[in-house]
């Protein structure tokens, strides 16, 4: 392993949070802009937009499965390229759309984009060029999540209040454009430490390798209780994160207005980057799973201020306390698997939770929508947000004494 402190992995770790800035800031937070934007142009009904949103991450789900496989092919630096290019032209077709199944042609290229640039990616960019640093280098990474969220709900705002939405879809996309072009030709070419390994567990898996470590299969990891637990709890924590995200927008502005809602989204985005920083240089060895149930905690009581709480003062309140746990719900099911499993399983592993998790949460949009549009407010499905975390933090703990699958699992 290289020397991690000076090494060319920062360089890498800093691309990460570039690209990490980009994906979110179109593929995660964008869609509860897009949401407001269409709803308040072509009046379209908030469930039909929201299940758009849905087959979006569904969809991409998908494709994460395989993002192992897919780099082993095309390489990292041409699979990110390609799903900046990807994004671009969906964004233009979310701009552009009047009707509802304008959207879901719309949602393939940014599904697309989404599942090769978002969390299984940044991980497989970052993790192979550190072991002891690795929690402060994919904190890091992954804080760029949290900076999309920062400038980008403003930023779109801005731009479609002052060019309309195709416009800024158009700036937005061709500058994702140019900025993976310029990553994708200097860091993300090289070749990590563990390239070899991954290699080795993508032939082992087809049956091709001749020696080395055998992977676990997808089947065995789905019959490890280690992996269902870290997989089931992350599902709900992001279920109900994901819902809440696409209609906290639509939810506050309301009370507070579009552009203080936006700041407050803002602000959320700004507390994610802060505990994420906090858990990377603290968690050090403890328990891991530890650290994600109290987590689940903090999100809660976030709930509850947006649930039984008005006024800009208790809503801000929400949206920080929620905000504090917005990113480690990205960033800390990759480090629990990398302390749990063996290294040559861990890109597999990584990339099946998080399509498995993203399969679930992508109902969250659409499920949350109808609930709205039934009870006309968001008390019952914000409401639900709150049961899924307590759900997770439980199931996440549970997995703590669960014994390590047997060889036969390989």
């Amino acid at each position: 392993m290289i020397n991690e402190g000076r090494s060319y992995g920062w360089a890498v770790a800093w691309s990460a949070f570039v690209l990490a800035v980009f994906a979110w800031g179109t593929g995660f937070y964008g869609p509860a802009v897009y949401m407001q934007a269409i709803h308040s142009t072509h009046h379209l009904q908030l469930s039909q937009i929201a299940s758009a949103v849905t087959f979006h991450f569904l969809l991409s789900a998908g494709l994460i499965a395989y993002l192992p496989e897919i780099h082993a092919r095309l390489g990292i630096a041409r699979t990110t390229w390609l799903g900046a290019v990807a994004t671009a032209l969906g964004l233009l077709g979310w701009a552009m759309a009047s009707q509802s199944w304008h959207l879901f042609l719309a949602a393939v290229p940014t599904a697309v984009g989404w599942a090769v640039t978002s969390g299984a990616a940044i991980n497989a960019i970052v993790a192979p060029w550190f072991d002891r640093d690795r929690p402060k280098a994919i904190g890091l990474a992954f804080n760029g999540a949290s900076v999309g969220g920062v400038v980008f709900v403003p930023l779109w705002i801005f731009l479609i209040d002052r060019w309309g939405f195709p416009v800024a879809a158009i700036a937005v996309g061709a500058s994702m454009v140019a900025a993976v072009s310029g990553l994708a030709v200097t860091t993300l070419r090289a070749n990590p430490p563990g390239t070899a390994v991954r290699a080795e567990g993508v032939r082992a898996r087809s049956g091709s390798a001749a020696h080395g470590p055998r992977p676990m299969s997808r089947t065995g990891l789905m019959r490890d209780v280690r992996f269902l637990t870290i997989s089931i709890a992350f599902a709900l924590g992001l279920f109900a994160q994901i819902g809440f995200l696409a209609h906290l927008l639509v939810r506050l502005s309301p009370e507070v207005g579009v552009a203080v809602a936006g700041f407050m989204i803002s602000i959320a985005t700004v507390c994610a980057v802060i505990g994420r920083t906090l858990l990377g240089w603290m968690i050090g060895d403890r328990d891991r799973r530890h650290a994600a149930a109290v987590n689940f905690a903090v999100q809660i009581v976030g709930v509850c201020f947006l649930v039984f709480g008005s006024g800009w003062l208790l809503l801000g309140l929400g949206c920080v306390f929620f905000g504090l746990g917005i990113g480690n719900l990205v960033s800390l099911p990759p480090l629990i698997v990398q302390k749990e499993f063996d290294r040559v399983d861990v890109p597999l592993a990584v990339a099946l939770i998080v399509a498995i998790n993203q399969a679930v949460f992508a109902f969250a949009p659409a499920i949350f929508g109808v609930i709205r549009d039934v009870m006309t407010d968001y008390s019952v499905p914000f409401l639900l947000a709150g049961v899924a975390q307590f759900c997770a933090a439980a199931i996440i703990l549970i997995g703590r004494s669960a014994p390590k699958t047997d060889e036969v699992a390989r």
